[in-house]
């Protein structure tokens, strides 16, 4: 299908929800109101999934650290979730090897870790019960030195005892899962539309909430939408549309927000995701990544405008620093590639740290703050946010006094991953595209699943663009599958969102040219408006 922008066509429509936001959270939120069928609008300031949804550690984890919380409901959500992301988005989400390597000096954690570990099998008693076989997930083991060493040869050896070996879930390309939420309730008449700013909300004469106010930015259109209920899923901007909506600052509603950001280098670790421990007690990973490492993530309160924030140069050398004084490789600032980073959206007692902060969500009918026709989801994280989206219908139901459809989205694939059996599809792939590379073929279809053949076919129809732009095998007609059919409208959307040509670090101005001269032909930009979209590509790979 084709998704469109909903703020380029005819106005008019009412509908049940708008939806503000298009990060993880409203997307999964339109796809099952949607799936449940609500007539859904849903509007992102800017591309979907481009603020926190972008910053992850590409992990489906049930969060084993949180058990050292005591938040056994939480852990056992995030485990449950983490099967059904596998079985409802099976080319993105993948099983990931874990080594945590026990050190001498730990002490008596090693027997904490032990009994956290057992716990964990515990809570995620279902996780065979995948709908692919490959993905059934072992119990965790505790491994020797010797073969820890074999495992991950890089490990600091200084007083290296043994390491537990466990699984979690990789999400290879967290950008595109979002837009398979998004293409999901596009799929089932959710309208949306992203550079669409929600600036302001139309009340009737009791000041309740019947709408909102929106502008399209690439043209500067402006509308009012009608509806029965607002849902603010603005995550690190929620506190920010909840005082535009009361015209007051709700104190009760005021965001939390944590800075982790990740860097990308070339490998220093092997096939395995090795968890290091801080100083503060905390823990950080170096992941394999599209034959890199990721390393991260940090957690440090944020006080300031979330529209205000960049990755600073003092954030990436406190990454580099841990990994130097807890890992065997070490690393330097001239070794890092690119860097990233987002704000998380928390709640829970503003004298914990940001890290012991939970990672829970709640969902709050926001008449209690006199504000009638809205509900505002705050905190979560992205491996709980199916199930978060579940219960906001529940809430959403009861205040519209309606009965809605059984729920679907633990039960079907979501668009373009309609993919019952990976290792078959792969082989199918590979005898049916024997005119690409092999690298390509690879990528391609584990990124765009049953939509791969679209993009396929762009190639052969016109083989200037089947030219191979990355190390790992993406072609330009990715580039124009992006902007005809996944509404891609600037640069940043296309290299960091659509593909991942831009993901790693800075691909050369060549590659950056050659896809900026398609799309500027695609997009009907003039020469200006194309160097202008080359500079904003170029200060994402700033360090300040």
């Amino acid at each position: 299908m084709i998704l469109k922008r909903y703020i380029e066509e005819p106005a008019g429509e009412d509908f049940d929800l708008v939806i503000i936001g298009g990060g993880i959270t409203g997307a999964a939120v339109a796809y099952i109101a949607a799936a449940r069928g609500l007539k859904v609008a849903l509007f992102e300031k800017n591309d979907y999934g481009g603020a926190t949804s972008a910053a992850t550690s590409k992990l489906i984890h049930g969060g084993l650290r949180y058990l050292a919380n005591g938040e056994l409901k939480l852990v056992r959500e995030s485990l449950r979730e983490r099967r059904i992301l596998g079985n409802i988005a099976p080319n993105f989400v993948y099983p990931l090897p874990f080594v945590f390597p026990n050190y001498k000096k730990w002490g008596g954690n090693i027997w904490k870790m032990m009994v956290g570990m057992y716990l964990y099998d515990m809570l995620s008693y279902d996780k065979k019960d995948t709908w692919d076989r490959s993905k059934k997930l072992q119990n965790h083991k505790l491994i020797s030195h010797r073969k820890t060493v074999r495992l991950e040869p890089n490990l600091r050896q200084e007083r290296l005892r043994n390491a537990f070996y466990f699984f979690d879930y990789q999400s290879i390309f967290p950008e595109r899962l979002t837009l398979a939420f998004i293409k999901s309730a596009a799929e089932y008449g959710a309208r949306v539309s992203n550079y669409t700013p929600v600036e302001g909300f139309v009340f009737d004469a009791g000041r309740r909430i019947t709408g909102v106010k929106v502008r399209d930015i690439l043209t500067g259109r402006t509308m009012s939408v009608k509806a029965d209920l607002v849902i603010n899923c603005g995550g690190t901007w929620a506190d920010k549309i909840l005082g535009m909506a009361s015209e007051k600052d709700l104190q009760v509603h005021k965001i939390k927000r944590s800075e982790g950001i990740h860097i990308i280098t070339k490998r220093i670790a092997g096939n395995h995701v090795v968890s290091i421990q801080r100083d503060d007690g905390g823990h950080m990973m170096i992941m394999p990544w599209r034959d890199h490492s990721l390393i991260g993530t940090t957690d440090k309160e944020y006080i300031g405008d979330p529209d205000d924030y960049r990755v600073s140069r003092e954030s990436v050398n406190d990454v580099i620093e841990a990994v130097n004084r807890h890992f065997g490789r070490k690393i330097s600032f001239d070794d890092v590639t690119h860097a990233y980073g987002g704000l998380r959206p928390l709640i829970d007692d503003q004298t914990k740290g940001t890290y012991q902060t939970s990672r829970k969500y709640e969902v709050y009918d926001n008449a209690v703050d006199g504000i009638e026709g809205m509900i505002t989801v705050e905190g979560g994280k992205y491996t709980t946010s199916r199930g978060l989206a579940r219960n906001v219908l529940k809430v959403i139901s009861a205040k519209l006094s309606r009965t809605l459809s059984d729920s679907v989205s633990d039960n079907l694939y979501l668009s373009g991953c309609e993919i019952r059996d990976m290792k078959q599809f792969m082989i199918r792939q590979h005898l049916n595209y024997v005119d690409f590379d092999r690298k390509t073929i690879e990528y391609v279809s584990r990124n765009y699943g049953t939509d791969s053949k679209v993009v396929f076919q762009i190639a052969r129809d016109d083989r200037r663009l089947a030219v191979v732009i990355s190390h790992d095998g993406e072609i330009l007609a990715e580039v124009v599958y992006a902007i005809k059919y996944e509404s891609a409208r600037t640069l940043r959307d296309i290299m960091l969102r659509r593909t991942g040509t831009g993901t790693l670090g800075n691909p050369g101005m060549d590659i950056i040219r050659k896809i900026a001269s398609l799309a500027a032909e695609l997009l009907n930009w003039d020469d200006a408006r194309t160097e202008e979209e080359i500079s904003t590509i170029m200060r994402v790979y700033e360090l300040h």
